[in-house]
């Protein structure tokens, strides 16, 4: 057995029927040319259903002691694993739209995982129109983070539309190739701990800095709460009440849309930013116009919490590795240059302050400064007492066109986390000449999802007008690419479809 860290133990405390804490996927592919589209799909159903060894934790299941989950948690073997549960095939209604597809991700990401099984399921889905399919993964979020996730789903995929894979992306075996792939591989080297190699000298020195840069951060945190001018926000410090600061149903809505990466990464290059910072202005401006619509704009901003990952390269064990920032949305700004300008500020003030820490000491900060959302969240309060008011979350995925078995990956869309106060959850993948939102919500509380898809189109291109990236006539101008790219892919166009 395998004592569950506590960092991922905090995931399984938060979980409630109202707030499932599992993370997921929805990955679309279109069919190869000149296959029979039942054997094809038949075929993965038996990779995916693979019944060997399992990369750990999606052969284990969780065993806690007396105290359930406030006690210690650990990973255990599970005898009797049944992959015909954890792997299902399901086909569309007809006609298949997207709305038909994101209608049934939006049910199935509803459900809470079974806690006396391995925490994870895999949906197999036909029926798309365009000879498309896809996938749903979802998984707990105390056995996986994002980075995590896409590392894992990536041991499937080549560059090579000829490759074929003959084992699941769950398997050991598959873990094992993937790991030798990637640079900077030691994993067959056993290490001696640094402890055991330097001078005790310089281990205390370490922890004393430590100790410093986390003092340092927070009394930062404690200044702003203490009234000091800074762009830098923090968690609950004059976050606004508003329709996303509320008690959620158990009810989920699901929307996805693409957007290509250059023309997103152009808008930040034309602040000075980065793609994150245009993505955040993206999210912000939707927010603005939802809850314009909802005549319940606030007078203050409405912060974002942002998930930055501390995985060092080629880490596939940790099951998360991730800090937190607060972010200053600027959506009672309503000049969008200037908009994006106070978010760039914002984000820059927070990445400032983790500059001068250590990936652990990332870590320990997040964990102080977040405790009072367990207690929020456990407590019911979350909604009168809202740590932020969303969360918008960037994860690295792969920048060539990927193929699973031939068939050509078209999109990654996440599908994320809201809980009580933080009722939308914004999380973008990017891949090859896209980058794939994933947009989830709880139903009641954010009504009509589907608008935010085309709020964030408006808002775009509210920045671009504002950055000069568009003609008098409405056009956009050229960007140049960084790289050459080769067909456009097919994904989710219509913005207004409601799910």
């Amino acid at each position: 057995m395998r004592r569950l860290p506590i960092t991922d133990a905090f995931f399984l405390v938060m979980e409630s029927r109202r707030t499932p804490m599992h993370v997921g996927g929805l990955t679309l592919f279109t069919l190869p040319k000149d296959v029979d589209d039942a054997s094809f799909l038949a075929n993965l159903g038996d990779i995916l259903s693979y019944d060997g060894e399992l990369r750990r934790p999606f052969g284990e299941k969780l065993k806690t002691g007396p105290l359930g989950i406030a006690g210690n948690i650990f990973w255990e073997e599970d005898d009797e694993l049944d992959m015909e549960y954890h792997v299902r095939h399901s086909a569309l209604p007809r006609p298949g739209r997207y709305r038909e597809l994101f209608a049934l991700v939006s049910r199935l990401h509803g459900t809470l995982l079974d806690r006396s099984r391995p925490l994870w399921e895999m949906h197999l889905i036909e029926g798309l129109q365009n000879r498309q399919f896809a996938t749903y993964f979802k998984t707990h979020h105390c056995a996986i983070d994002g980075v995590g996730a896409m590392h894992l789903m990536s041991s499937m995929y080549s560059t090579n539309a000829r490759t074929k894979v003959k084992v699941s992306p769950l398997s050991f075996e598959a873990y094992q190739s993937y790991k030798e792939t990637m640079k900077g591989n030691d994993s067959g080297r056993v290490n001696p701990r640094e402890d055991e190699i330097r001078a005790v000298s310089e281990v205390l020195k370490e922890q004393l800095g430590s100790t410093v840069n986390i003092a340092r951060a927070m009394r930062d945190t404690a200044g702003i709460w203490m009234g000091k001018k800074s762009m830098m926000a923090v968690p609950f410090h004059q976050v606004p009440r508003s329709a996303l600061s509320t008690h959620l149903t158990g009810s989920r809505r699901f929307v996805a849309q693409s957007w290509p990466f250059e023309r997103v990464r152009a808008v930040g290059k034309a602040f000075d930013g980065t793609l994150n910072d245009a993505v955040l202005a993206m999210c912000a401006g939707a927010l603005r116009k939802q809850l314009q619509d909802q005549r319940g704009l606030p007078k203050q901003s409405l912060k974002a919490m942002a998930p930055v990952s501390v995985r060092a390269a080629g880490d596939m064990d940790s099951s998360n590795a991730i800090g937190m920032v607060c972010v200053d949305l600027a959506t009672n700004v309503r000049d969008p240059a200037r908009r994006m300008r106070q978010i760039k500020e914002s984000m820059d003030a927070a990445k400032t302050q983790l500059q001068q820490m250590s990936a652990r000491e990332i870590m320990i900060y997040t964990g102080i400064t977040q405790a009072p959302l367990l207690l929020t969240q456990l407590t019911g309060l979350g909604g009168r007492f809202p740590a932020f008011s969303t969360v918008v979350s960037n994860v690295p995925g792969p920048r060539e066109r990927r193929y699973w078995n031939g068939a050509r990956l078209d999109g990654i869309y996440p599908v994320s986390i809201p809980f009580d106060g933080a009722a939308a959850n914004f999380t973008v993948v990017s891949n090859f000449e896209s980058l794939d939102f994933g947009i989830v919500a709880c139903r009641k509380s954010v009504p009509h999802v589907q608008r935010l898809i085309a709020y964030m189109e408006d808002s775009l291109v509210e920045l671009e007008d504002a950055a000069g990236l568009r003609t008098k006539t409405g056009r956009r101008r050229t960007v140049k690419k960084s790289t050459a790219r080769t067909k456009t892919k097919a994904r989710p166009k219509n913005a207004s479809a409601k799910t």
